[in-house]
Protein backbone atom coordinates (compact mmCIF):
# COMPACT_ATOMS: atom_id res chain seq x y z
CA UNK A 1 0.00 0.00 0.00
CA UNK A 2 1.34 3.33 -0.74
CA UNK A 3 -0.65 5.38 0.83
CA UNK A 4 -1.68 7.77 -2.22
CA UNK A 5 -4.93 7.42 -2.00
CA UNK A 6 -7.82 10.50 -2.01
CA UNK A 7 -9.17 10.90 1.63
CA UNK A 8 -12.93 10.14 1.59
CA UNK A 9 -15.35 13.72 2.04
CA UNK A 10 -16.48 12.72 5.69
CA UNK A 11 -15.21 11.82 9.09
CA UNK A 12 -17.74 9.09 9.92
CA UNK A 13 -17.11 5.54 8.79
CA UNK A 14 -19.11 3.15 6.86
CA UNK A 15 -19.08 -0.60 7.70
CA UNK A 16 -20.39 -3.29 5.29
CA UNK A 17 -21.72 -6.83 6.01
CA UNK A 18 -20.40 -9.54 3.06
CA UNK A 19 -22.01 -12.37 2.28
CA UNK A 20 -23.62 -13.70 -0.65
CA UNK A 21 -24.90 -10.96 -2.61
CA UNK A 22 -21.27 -9.70 -1.61
CA UNK A 23 -18.51 -12.24 -2.11
CA UNK A 24 -17.09 -11.77 -5.06
CA UNK A 25 -13.83 -9.78 -5.11
CA UNK A 26 -15.58 -7.54 -8.39
CA UNK A 27 -18.56 -6.79 -5.72
CA UNK A 28 -16.08 -6.19 -2.56
CA UNK A 29 -14.11 -3.74 -4.97
CA UNK A 30 -17.58 -1.59 -5.90
CA UNK A 31 -18.77 -1.53 -2.63
CA UNK A 32 -15.74 -0.17 -1.26
CA UNK A 33 -15.72 2.63 -4.20
CA UNK A 34 -18.94 3.33 -3.12
CA UNK A 35 -18.11 3.92 0.01
CA UNK A 36 -17.25 0.90 2.48
CA UNK A 37 -14.62 1.53 5.23
CA UNK A 38 -15.03 -1.25 6.42
CA UNK A 39 -16.26 -5.08 5.95
CA UNK A 40 -17.92 -7.32 8.64
CA UNK A 41 -17.61 -11.00 7.80
CA UNK A 42 -20.38 -13.16 9.90
CA UNK A 43 -18.92 -16.17 11.57
CA UNK A 44 -23.18 -17.53 12.05
CA UNK A 45 -22.76 -18.08 8.53
CA UNK A 46 -20.37 -19.75 5.75
CA UNK A 47 -17.43 -22.40 6.52
CA UNK A 48 -14.01 -20.87 7.37
CA UNK A 49 -12.78 -21.84 3.82
CA UNK A 50 -15.99 -19.52 2.27
CA UNK A 51 -14.62 -16.93 5.63
CA UNK A 52 -11.26 -16.91 4.14
CA UNK A 53 -12.15 -16.40 0.50
CA UNK A 54 -14.34 -13.36 1.54
CA UNK A 55 -11.27 -12.46 3.53
CA UNK A 56 -8.68 -13.23 0.98
CA UNK A 57 -11.18 -10.58 -1.76
CA UNK A 58 -10.89 -7.81 0.67
CA UNK A 59 -7.29 -8.13 1.04
CA UNK A 60 -6.56 -7.98 -2.91
CA UNK A 61 -9.20 -5.24 -2.81
CA UNK A 62 -7.09 -3.37 -0.79
CA UNK A 63 -3.59 -3.93 -2.15
CA UNK A 64 -5.54 -2.39 -5.32
CA UNK A 65 -6.81 0.77 -3.89
CA UNK A 66 -3.87 1.34 -2.05
CA UNK A 67 -6.25 2.39 0.85
CA UNK A 68 -6.03 0.35 4.21
CA UNK A 69 -9.21 -2.07 5.01
CA UNK A 70 -10.80 -2.79 8.34
CA UNK A 71 -11.85 -6.53 8.72
CA UNK A 72 -14.40 -7.21 11.45
CA UNK A 73 -15.02 -11.12 12.01
CA UNK A 74 -18.45 -11.19 13.90
CA UNK A 75 -18.58 -14.45 16.04
CA UNK A 76 -21.74 -16.12 16.60
CA UNK A 77 -22.05 -16.29 20.19
CA UNK A 78 -24.09 -18.72 22.22
CA UNK A 79 -27.53 -19.59 20.22
CA UNK A 80 -30.08 -20.37 22.42
CA UNK A 81 -32.59 -22.61 20.65
CA UNK A 82 -35.78 -24.91 21.08
CA UNK A 83 -36.09 -28.41 19.37
CA UNK A 84 -38.17 -29.89 16.85
CA UNK A 85 -42.03 -29.51 16.73
CA UNK A 86 -44.06 -32.59 15.14
CA UNK A 87 -44.76 -31.33 11.36
CA UNK A 88 -42.35 -28.34 11.63
CA UNK A 89 -45.08 -25.87 13.58
CA UNK A 90 -47.82 -26.06 16.06
CA UNK A 91 -50.04 -22.55 17.05
CA UNK A 92 -49.68 -21.43 20.47
CA UNK A 93 -52.79 -19.68 22.02
CA UNK A 94 -53.16 -16.88 23.80
CA UNK A 95 -53.36 -17.79 27.66
CA UNK A 96 -52.92 -21.28 27.08
CA UNK A 97 -50.10 -23.37 29.33
CA UNK A 98 -46.82 -24.25 27.17
CA UNK A 99 -44.02 -26.35 28.64
CA UNK A 100 -40.61 -26.41 27.66
CA UNK A 101 -38.46 -29.24 29.05
CA UNK A 102 -35.62 -31.50 28.55
CA UNK A 103 -37.24 -34.55 26.36
CA UNK A 104 -35.51 -34.55 22.96
CA UNK A 105 -38.57 -36.11 21.66
CA UNK A 106 -40.37 -33.67 19.02
CA UNK A 107 -42.28 -31.10 20.56
CA UNK A 108 -46.18 -30.11 19.88
CA UNK A 109 -48.81 -27.14 20.97
CA UNK A 110 -48.76 -28.30 24.52
CA UNK A 111 -44.34 -28.68 24.98
CA UNK A 112 -41.03 -28.63 23.31
CA UNK A 113 -37.51 -29.39 23.71
CA UNK A 114 -35.13 -26.64 25.34
CA UNK A 115 -31.91 -28.18 25.12
CA UNK A 116 -29.74 -25.80 27.85
CA UNK A 117 -29.65 -26.48 31.36
CA UNK A 118 -28.35 -23.28 32.51
CA UNK A 119 -32.01 -21.60 31.56
CA UNK A 120 -33.70 -23.92 33.97
CA UNK A 121 -31.01 -23.00 36.81
CA UNK A 122 -31.67 -19.22 36.19
CA UNK A 123 -35.14 -18.39 35.49
CA UNK A 124 -37.57 -17.66 37.88
CA UNK A 125 -41.55 -17.34 38.06
CA UNK A 126 -42.68 -14.04 36.52
CA UNK A 127 -39.59 -13.92 33.98
CA UNK A 128 -40.61 -13.91 30.31
CA UNK A 129 -39.27 -16.29 27.16
CA UNK A 130 -39.19 -14.93 24.04
CA UNK A 131 -39.39 -17.24 21.16
CA UNK A 132 -39.04 -16.57 16.92
CA UNK A 133 -37.74 -12.95 17.91
CA UNK A 134 -39.69 -11.61 19.92
CA UNK A 135 -42.89 -13.13 17.69
CA UNK A 136 -43.78 -15.50 21.00
CA UNK A 137 -43.93 -14.84 24.70
CA UNK A 138 -44.46 -16.60 27.25
CA UNK A 139 -44.04 -15.88 31.14
CA UNK A 140 -42.86 -18.65 33.75
CA UNK A 141 -45.42 -20.07 36.03
CA UNK A 142 -43.04 -23.11 37.45
CA UNK A 143 -39.33 -24.10 36.99
CA UNK A 144 -37.48 -27.37 37.99
CA UNK A 145 -34.79 -29.19 36.90
CA UNK A 146 -36.33 -30.75 33.88
CA UNK A 147 -38.42 -28.71 33.12
CA UNK A 148 -39.88 -24.64 32.44
CA UNK A 149 -44.05 -24.22 32.77
CA UNK A 150 -45.08 -21.32 30.99
CA UNK A 151 -48.25 -19.40 30.26
CA UNK A 152 -48.39 -17.54 26.42
CA UNK A 153 -48.60 -14.10 26.74
CA UNK A 154 -48.27 -13.27 22.88
CA UNK A 155 -49.49 -16.09 20.86
CA UNK A 156 -47.83 -17.38 17.19
CA UNK A 157 -46.59 -20.29 15.47
CA UNK A 158 -43.58 -21.83 17.11
CA UNK A 159 -41.12 -23.61 14.69
CA UNK A 160 -38.17 -26.07 14.86
CA UNK A 161 -35.20 -24.74 16.14
CA UNK A 162 -36.32 -21.38 16.55
CA UNK A 163 -34.01 -18.77 19.00
CA UNK A 164 -34.88 -17.85 22.03
CA UNK A 165 -34.07 -15.14 24.16
CA UNK A 166 -34.12 -14.36 27.73
CA UNK A 167 -34.08 -10.81 28.68
CA UNK A 168 -35.08 -10.71 32.48
CA UNK A 169 -32.04 -12.62 34.12
CA UNK A 170 -27.98 -13.18 33.20
CA UNK A 171 -28.09 -16.58 31.89
CA UNK A 172 -25.07 -18.50 33.02
CA UNK A 173 -23.72 -18.96 29.78
CA UNK A 174 -19.78 -18.66 28.67
CA UNK A 175 -19.87 -15.49 25.46
CA UNK A 176 -17.85 -18.06 23.68
CA UNK A 177 -19.36 -21.36 22.83
CA UNK A 178 -16.51 -24.47 21.23
CA UNK A 179 -17.64 -23.10 17.63
CA UNK A 180 -16.87 -19.60 18.55
CA UNK A 181 -13.47 -20.64 20.21
CA UNK A 182 -12.36 -22.18 16.84
CA UNK A 183 -13.76 -19.40 14.89
CA UNK A 184 -12.00 -17.03 16.80
CA UNK A 185 -8.22 -18.55 15.81
CA UNK A 186 -9.45 -18.87 12.39
CA UNK A 187 -10.19 -15.18 12.37
CA UNK A 188 -7.06 -14.59 14.53
CA UNK A 189 -4.65 -16.93 11.82
CA UNK A 190 -5.93 -14.93 8.79
CA UNK A 191 -5.27 -11.15 10.28
CA UNK A 192 -8.65 -9.75 10.79
CA UNK A 193 -8.46 -6.74 12.40
CA UNK A 194 -11.08 -6.86 15.12
CA UNK A 195 -13.05 -9.93 16.50
CA UNK A 196 -16.78 -8.36 17.80
CA UNK A 197 -17.93 -10.49 20.50
CA UNK A 198 -21.72 -11.14 20.36
CA UNK A 199 -24.43 -11.37 23.09
CA UNK A 200 -21.72 -10.07 25.86
CA UNK A 201 -23.70 -9.87 29.31
CA UNK A 202 -20.96 -8.88 32.02
CA UNK A 203 -17.43 -7.75 31.83
CA UNK A 204 -15.79 -11.03 32.62
CA UNK A 205 -17.20 -12.39 28.89
CA UNK A 206 -14.70 -9.57 26.94
CA UNK A 207 -12.13 -10.26 29.74
CA UNK A 208 -12.52 -14.05 28.38
CA UNK A 209 -12.22 -13.05 25.11
CA UNK A 210 -9.47 -10.49 25.62
CA UNK A 211 -7.54 -13.08 27.62
CA UNK A 212 -7.68 -15.85 24.14
CA UNK A 213 -7.25 -12.69 21.92
CA UNK A 214 -4.27 -11.09 23.25
CA UNK A 215 -3.11 -7.63 21.07
CA UNK A 216 -3.69 -10.14 17.91
CA UNK A 217 -7.17 -7.91 16.84
CA UNK A 218 -8.84 -5.50 18.48
CA UNK A 219 -12.19 -5.90 20.35
CA UNK A 220 -15.61 -4.96 19.79
CA UNK A 221 -18.42 -5.91 22.61
CA UNK A 222 -21.64 -6.04 20.95
CA UNK A 223 -24.42 -4.69 22.89
CA UNK A 224 -27.28 -6.56 22.30
CA UNK A 225 -28.52 -7.83 26.13
CA UNK A 226 -30.47 -5.69 29.20
CA UNK A 227 -27.95 -7.40 31.56
CA UNK A 228 -25.43 -5.84 29.35
CA UNK A 229 -26.61 -1.77 29.66
CA UNK A 230 -26.60 -2.72 33.55
CA UNK A 231 -23.40 -3.61 33.35
CA UNK A 232 -21.89 -0.81 30.69
CA UNK A 233 -19.43 1.23 32.07
CA UNK A 234 -17.09 -1.92 33.11
CA UNK A 235 -17.29 -3.53 29.85
CA UNK A 236 -16.42 -0.44 27.95
CA UNK A 237 -13.34 -0.34 30.19
CA UNK A 238 -12.28 -3.76 28.38
CA UNK A 239 -13.09 -3.18 25.36
CA UNK A 240 -11.33 -1.75 22.46
CA UNK A 241 -15.08 -0.81 20.90
CA UNK A 242 -18.61 -1.05 20.93
CA UNK A 243 -21.69 -2.01 18.91
CA UNK A 244 -25.21 -0.86 19.94
CA UNK A 245 -26.36 -3.97 18.20
CA UNK A 246 -30.23 -3.11 17.54
CA UNK A 247 -31.45 -6.63 16.48
CA UNK A 248 -31.82 -8.43 19.80
CA UNK A 249 -31.10 -5.56 21.55
CA UNK A 250 -34.90 -4.51 20.17
CA UNK A 251 -36.14 -7.73 20.76
CA UNK A 252 -35.76 -7.91 24.06
CA UNK A 253 -36.31 -4.51 25.28
CA UNK A 254 -39.65 -2.64 24.65
CA UNK A 255 -39.41 -1.26 21.03
CA UNK A 256 -39.56 2.28 22.56
CA UNK A 257 -36.71 1.56 25.22
CA UNK A 258 -34.17 1.07 22.01
CA UNK A 259 -33.72 4.99 20.84
CA UNK A 260 -33.16 6.38 24.74
CA UNK A 261 -30.22 2.85 24.97
CA UNK A 262 -28.78 3.71 21.48
CA UNK A 263 -28.27 7.67 22.61
CA UNK A 264 -26.77 6.31 26.45
CA UNK A 265 -24.20 3.16 24.61
CA UNK A 266 -23.08 6.10 22.09
CA UNK A 267 -22.79 8.82 24.83
CA UNK A 268 -20.73 6.75 27.47
CA UNK A 269 -19.03 5.35 24.33
CA UNK A 270 -17.90 8.90 23.08
CA UNK A 271 -17.27 10.09 26.91
CA UNK A 272 -14.30 7.57 27.80
CA UNK A 273 -13.13 7.59 23.58
CA UNK A 274 -14.51 4.39 22.52
CA UNK A 275 -15.34 3.55 18.86
CA UNK A 276 -19.06 3.02 18.66
CA UNK A 277 -20.95 1.62 16.02
CA UNK A 278 -24.50 1.87 15.31
CA UNK A 279 -25.66 -1.49 13.83
CA UNK A 280 -29.36 -3.05 12.58
CA UNK A 281 -32.09 -2.66 10.55
CA UNK A 282 -30.49 1.00 9.11
CA UNK A 283 -31.15 0.92 5.51
CA UNK A 284 -33.66 -2.48 5.89
CA UNK A 285 -36.05 -1.42 2.92
CA UNK A 286 -32.56 -1.38 0.77
CA UNK A 287 -32.82 -4.88 1.11
CA UNK A 288 -35.39 -5.24 -1.92
CA UNK A 289 -35.96 -1.15 -3.08
CA UNK A 290 -33.19 0.60 -4.63
CA UNK A 291 -33.85 3.17 -2.47
CA UNK A 292 -34.48 4.01 1.47
CA UNK A 293 -37.43 5.01 3.25
CA UNK A 294 -37.12 8.50 4.82
CA UNK A 295 -37.23 7.23 8.18
CA UNK A 296 -34.30 5.13 7.73
CA UNK A 297 -32.54 8.33 6.40
CA UNK A 298 -33.44 10.09 9.97
CA UNK A 299 -32.34 7.14 11.51
CA UNK A 300 -28.41 7.11 9.75
CA UNK A 301 -28.75 10.70 10.16
CA UNK A 302 -29.49 10.78 13.77
CA UNK A 303 -26.64 8.08 14.40
CA UNK A 304 -24.39 10.17 12.68
CA UNK A 305 -25.34 13.91 14.76
CA UNK A 306 -24.95 12.17 18.09
CA UNK A 307 -21.57 11.49 16.95
CA UNK A 308 -21.09 7.12 16.40
CA UNK A 309 -17.52 6.13 14.68
CA UNK A 310 -19.55 3.84 12.37
CA UNK A 311 -22.78 3.03 10.75
CA UNK A 312 -23.22 -0.54 9.55
CA UNK A 313 -25.14 -2.19 7.02
CA UNK A 314 -26.15 -6.26 7.43
CA UNK A 315 -28.87 -7.80 5.00
CA UNK A 316 -28.62 -4.84 2.80
CA UNK A 317 -25.36 -5.50 1.50
CA UNK A 318 -24.73 -9.03 2.40
CA UNK A 319 -28.30 -10.27 0.73
CA UNK A 320 -29.99 -7.51 -0.55
CA UNK A 321 -30.93 -6.96 -4.41
CA UNK A 322 -28.84 -3.72 -3.93
CA UNK A 323 -25.86 -3.98 -1.98
CA UNK A 324 -23.99 -0.90 -3.99
CA UNK A 325 -26.82 1.53 -3.98
CA UNK A 326 -27.27 0.80 0.00
CA UNK A 327 -23.48 1.30 0.22
CA UNK A 328 -23.37 4.58 -1.76
CA UNK A 329 -26.80 6.07 0.00
CA UNK A 330 -24.93 5.42 3.13
CA UNK A 331 -22.36 7.76 2.51
CA UNK A 332 -24.32 10.32 0.69
CA UNK A 333 -26.53 10.18 3.96
CA UNK A 334 -23.13 10.22 6.22
CA UNK A 335 -21.50 13.28 3.88
CA UNK A 336 -24.34 15.41 3.57
CA UNK A 337 -25.46 15.26 7.16
CA UNK A 338 -21.55 16.38 7.87
CA UNK A 339 -22.50 19.82 5.45
CA UNK A 340 -24.76 20.48 8.26
CA UNK A 341 -23.80 23.53 9.53
CA UNK A 342 -25.56 23.01 12.38
CA UNK A 343 -23.44 19.44 12.59
CA UNK A 344 -19.85 20.56 14.75
CA UNK A 345 -22.36 21.96 17.14
CA UNK A 346 -24.41 18.82 17.45
CA UNK A 347 -21.57 15.97 17.33
CA UNK A 348 -19.88 17.94 20.49
CA UNK A 349 -22.98 18.21 22.52
CA UNK A 350 -21.53 14.88 24.65
CA UNK A 351 -19.00 16.09 26.94
CA UNK A 352 -16.04 13.93 26.81
CA UNK A 353 -14.37 13.24 29.85
CA UNK A 354 -10.27 13.57 28.21
CA UNK A 355 -8.85 12.90 31.11
CA UNK A 356 -5.98 14.29 33.09
CA UNK A 357 -2.91 12.18 31.13
CA UNK A 358 -0.55 14.88 29.20
CA UNK A 359 -1.25 12.74 26.02
CA UNK A 360 -5.17 13.61 26.11
CA UNK A 361 -4.20 17.27 27.18
CA UNK A 362 -2.24 17.21 23.90
CA UNK A 363 -4.96 16.15 21.73
CA UNK A 364 -7.38 18.10 23.08
CA UNK A 365 -4.99 20.78 22.44
CA UNK A 366 -4.93 20.22 19.17
CA UNK A 367 -8.63 20.31 18.20
CA UNK A 368 -8.76 23.55 19.50
CA UNK A 369 -5.86 24.77 18.13
CA UNK A 370 -6.82 23.46 14.29
CA UNK A 371 -10.34 25.45 14.95
CA UNK A 372 -8.96 28.53 16.12
CA UNK A 373 -6.70 28.77 12.94
CA UNK A 374 -8.57 27.27 10.20
CA UNK A 375 -6.08 24.20 9.76
CA UNK A 376 -6.80 21.40 7.34
CA UNK A 377 -5.97 18.88 8.92
CA UNK A 378 -4.38 17.19 12.37
CA UNK A 379 -1.10 15.01 11.45
CA UNK A 380 0.30 12.46 14.37
CA UNK A 381 2.96 9.94 14.16
CA UNK A 382 1.82 6.97 16.12
CA UNK A 383 2.77 2.80 16.53
CA UNK A 384 -0.38 1.93 18.21
CA UNK A 385 -2.77 4.20 16.82
CA UNK A 386 -3.68 5.75 20.75
CA UNK A 387 -2.61 9.28 19.29
CA UNK A 388 -4.87 8.72 16.18
CA UNK A 389 -8.04 7.58 18.51
CA UNK A 390 -7.40 10.39 21.10
CA UNK A 391 -7.55 13.11 18.80
CA UNK A 392 -10.74 11.34 17.04
CA UNK A 393 -12.63 11.87 20.98
CA UNK A 394 -12.34 15.33 20.52
CA UNK A 395 -14.17 15.07 17.04
CA UNK A 396 -12.40 18.02 15.78
CA UNK A 397 -13.56 19.78 13.03
CA UNK A 398 -10.70 18.57 10.25
CA UNK A 399 -9.46 14.90 9.12
CA UNK A 400 -7.13 13.00 11.69
CA UNK A 401 -4.19 12.15 8.99
CA UNK A 402 -2.62 9.06 10.92
CA UNK A 403 0.91 8.12 10.22
CA UNK A 404 2.38 5.24 10.79
CA UNK A 405 4.43 1.96 10.85
CA UNK A 406 2.32 -0.74 11.61
CA UNK A 407 -0.23 -2.21 8.83
CA UNK A 408 -1.96 -3.67 11.79
CA UNK A 409 -2.73 -0.04 13.34
CA UNK A 410 -3.53 1.71 9.81
CA UNK A 411 -6.12 -0.91 9.24
CA UNK A 412 -7.90 -1.12 12.88
CA UNK A 413 -8.39 2.57 11.97
CA UNK A 414 -11.29 1.75 9.39
CA UNK A 415 -13.79 2.13 12.57
CA UNK A 416 -12.45 5.32 14.24
CA UNK A 417 -14.27 8.54 13.20
CA UNK A 418 -12.11 11.08 11.13
CA UNK A 419 -8.95 8.95 11.01
CA UNK A 420 -7.07 8.68 7.58
CA UNK A 421 -4.56 6.26 8.10
CA UNK A 422 -1.15 5.83 5.92
CA UNK A 423 1.41 3.18 6.34
CA UNK A 424 4.38 4.71 6.07
CA UNK A 425 8.56 4.36 7.37
CA UNK A 426 8.86 5.94 10.68
CA UNK A 427 10.40 8.90 11.82
CA UNK A 428 13.99 9.67 13.51
CA UNK A 429 13.60 13.46 14.60
CA UNK A 430 11.84 16.24 14.87
CA UNK A 431 12.47 17.43 11.43
CA UNK A 432 11.96 14.76 9.63
CA UNK A 433 8.60 14.41 11.14
CA UNK A 434 7.79 17.70 10.40
CA UNK A 435 8.97 17.53 6.77
CA UNK A 436 7.07 13.90 6.22
CA UNK A 437 3.61 15.44 7.49
CA UNK A 438 3.65 18.25 5.74
CA UNK A 439 4.80 15.49 2.23
CA UNK A 440 1.89 13.45 3.41
CA UNK A 441 -0.70 15.92 4.10
CA UNK A 442 -0.36 17.15 0.54
CA UNK A 443 0.25 14.43 -1.63
CA UNK A 444 -3.34 12.53 0.45
CA UNK A 445 -5.22 16.15 -1.11
CA UNK A 446 -6.07 16.60 2.73
CA UNK A 447 -4.42 20.02 2.35
CA UNK A 448 -2.76 22.00 0.04
CA UNK A 449 0.03 25.15 -0.09
CA UNK A 450 -0.88 27.68 2.35
CA UNK A 451 -2.90 25.63 4.52
CA UNK A 452 -1.76 25.15 8.05
CA UNK A 453 -1.41 22.09 9.42
CA UNK A 454 -1.04 20.79 13.38
CA UNK A 455 1.41 18.23 14.50
CA UNK A 456 0.91 15.93 17.14
CA UNK A 457 3.39 13.14 18.27
CA UNK A 458 5.71 12.21 21.35
CA UNK A 459 8.90 12.40 21.71
CA UNK A 460 11.27 10.36 22.13
CA UNK A 461 10.11 8.97 18.65
CA UNK A 462 9.13 5.26 18.24
CA UNK A 463 7.75 4.76 21.70
CA UNK A 464 4.59 4.04 22.64
CA UNK A 465 2.27 5.94 24.90
CA UNK A 466 4.66 9.24 24.68
CA UNK A 467 2.26 11.58 23.27
CA UNK A 468 3.71 14.95 24.36
CA UNK A 469 3.98 17.71 21.10
CA UNK A 470 1.81 19.66 19.33
CA UNK A 471 3.29 21.95 16.66
CA UNK A 472 1.69 24.09 14.26
CA UNK A 473 3.18 24.39 10.41
CA UNK A 474 1.60 26.27 6.87
CA UNK A 475 2.29 24.25 4.07
CA UNK A 476 4.18 24.97 1.23
CA UNK A 477 3.16 23.67 -2.39
CA UNK A 478 6.83 22.94 -3.95
CA UNK A 479 7.56 20.32 -0.83
CA UNK A 480 5.88 17.65 -2.64
CA UNK A 481 9.57 17.83 -4.87
CA UNK A 482 11.35 16.91 -2.05
CA UNK A 483 10.73 13.59 -1.35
Amino acid sequence: MNGLFQPRSRQVKVLATLGPASSSEAMIARLHAAGADAFRVNMSHGSHQSQGALIAAVRNVERTSGRPITILADLQGPKLRVGRVVGGSAALLKDQPFRLDRDETAGNAMRVQLPHKEIFAALSVGNRLLVDDGKIVLRVTAVSADAIDTIVDVPGTIRDNKGVNVPDVVVPLPALTLKDRADLDFALDVGVDWIALSFVQRPEDVAEARHLIGRRAALLAKIEKPAALERLEAILELADAVMVARGDLGVELPPQNVPPAQKRIVALARSVGKPVVVATQMLESMITAPSPTRAEVSDVATAIYDGADAVMLSAESAAGAFPEEAVAMMDAIARQVEADPGYDRRVHFTQISAGRSTAAAITAAAADISRTIGARAIACFTISGSTAGRAARERPSVPVLCLTPSQTTARRMGLVWGVHAIVTRDVANFEDMVAKSKRMALRSGLAKGGDPLVLIAGVPFSTPGTTNVVHVVRLIGDELKNR
